[in-house]
């Protein structure tokens, strides 16, 4: 019986065996006589070219420049004199809070961001641009900065602290 079951099978199969595309793989022989593909060389590579990297000597763009007592122009402030306490903060940061006179002199009364508190007479130094008190007023400090551009020249500007009230 088991010999009749099997021998049933391979003859099923054998049956099965035609792939029934013979049409369809000669419609592909067909078509595909006249068809030629052309595919376009490949482009010629270039060479490569090493660059040598030659500005070392130039300065660093990204570092900001330091100030040097040979920029141009006829005004240049004096880098070797010692610095005064209100010169390690930008004009922006500080605020008039007051004026007072002493045995004459006019003083203003200046608070710094860490909440300390100066006073300034004419001919002192505020600011990080150089700036010297030329004249206090009742409501407003008013400074002469000296200032450097980008060509390295040094120009004046007048600037003020504003009393706050």
């Amino acid at each position: 019986m088991k010999r009749l079951a099997s021998m049933v099978f391979v003859l099923s199969l054998t049956g099965c065996g035609g792939d029934g595309m013979d049409d369809l793989q000669a419609f592909v022989d067909e078509t595909g006589k006249d068809m030629q593909g052309k595919i376009d060389p490949l482009p010629e590579v270039k060479a490569f070219e090493p660059f040598t990297y030659n500005a070392f000597d130039l300065p660093d763009p990204f570092k900001p420049r330091k100030l040097s007592s040979a920029g141009g122009g006829g005004m240049q402030p004096d880098l070797n004199r010692p610095k005064e306490p209100l010169e390690a903060f930008s004009l922006e940061t500080l605020k008039m809070v007051g004026m007072l006179s002493k045995r004459g002199v006019v003083h203003a009364v200046i608070l710094t961001p860490d909440k300390a508190i100066y006073h300034v007479k004419k001919g002192n130094y505020v600011g990080q641009n150089f700036g010297l008190v030329t004249q206090i007023g009742d409501r407003e400090v008013t400074l002469r900065e000296i200032v450097q551009d980008s060509a390295g020249d040094w120009s004046e500007r007048t600037s003020t602290l504003i009393l706050q009230e």
